[in-house]
């Protein structure tokens, strides 16, 4: 959903922040397995974007979450909360623009065994997808969707009562529902990925040439390499998430807009202990 999938990148920045670098290195030593000599300098890169970002884009975070925390969730609107999406993911496209020179130390360094890692990782996620998302009836893919959206839901605004899930169900299984085309969209975005590490091996560009490269993987894979039928998918998936958390808003009673206000307050409190620290 689109603010609920803000909020739970969140979240994950959050357990990631938190923890510094130890789980940004482990999930990407996970794909890569680095050799010795890898090893001490992508940590320090990866501590350096840790620095980066929590010295410079966390305030504007913080102030993200606290305009959506003021809102009146009575009458927010949808068109509102894809603003606040759009908000969201203007930052996170900015910290993988910011990431660019260092990616690019670590595409030219790569060997031919380790992009055969990364290939052999992402096979395996895949491998995840097909059995959780490409199986089943459109029916048993609806719940496994609605189970999924409701576990972000309670955790925002806590439990909701019959009539308030048998909504949100009926809200969830009107939104497009195309599996198949997202896991192509999927395979796009990892064998231009792979295209693209094993061209950098084979031709050994400058570090300036790779660093445009790197950019402008992520600017086509964040326009779906052009694809007009996967565009219009995304687009009023988008939309359609959008309007959901605004109905989940409008039902919302005291207690769950309470709950939801005392929520986004901890990422807020987080936000600006983690900002102040890296100030100071």
């Amino acid at each position: 959903m689109a603010l609920l999938a803000l909020l739970t990148a969140c979240s994950a920045a959050r357990i990631g922040f938190n923890n510094g670098s130890t789980v940004s290195y482990w999930w990407l030593n996970s794909y890569v397995d680095f050799d010795g000599d890898q090893k001490p300098w992508v940590k320090q890169h990866i501590n350096d974007l840790f620095a980066w970002h929590r010295k410079t884009q966390l305030r504007g975070y913080a102030e993200l979450a606290s305009k959506i925390q003021r809102r009146d969730l009575s009458t927010v609107t949808r068109d509102e909360l894809l603003a606040d999406y759009e908000d969201g993911r203007t930052r996170v496209l900015a910290f993988s623009d910011r990431a660019a020179p260092e990616l690019a130390d670590l595409a030219l360094s790569l060997s031919s065994e380790q992009i055969g890692n990364i290939e052999e990782k992402l096979e395996k996620n895949n491998a995840k997808f097909r059995k959780e998302y490409l199986q089943g009836s459109k029916e048993k893919r609806q719940e496994f969707r609605y189970k999924k959206m409701m576990k972000q839901a309670e955790y925002w605004f806590g439990g909701f009562s019959r009539e308030q899930e048998a909504k949100l169900r009926q809200l969830s299984d009107a939104r497009p529902l195309n599996n198949e085309l997202v896991f192509d969209n999927r395979l796009q975005r990892q064998t231009a990925l792979i295209d693209l590490l094993k061209k950098i091996h084979a031709q050994r560009p400058s570090h300036e040439e790779v660093v445009r490269m790197i950019r402008s993987y992520v600017a086509s894979a964040n326009a779906h390499f052009g694809n007009k039928s996967h565009q219009a998918f995304f687009e009023s998936t988008t939309n359609a998430n959008a309007a959901l958390v605004a109905e989940m808003m409008h039902m919302a009673t005291p207690q769950q807009k309470s709950h939801f206000v005392k929520t986004v307050q901890d990422w807020i409190t987080d936000f600006n202990r983690l900002s102040a620290e890296a100030s100071s």
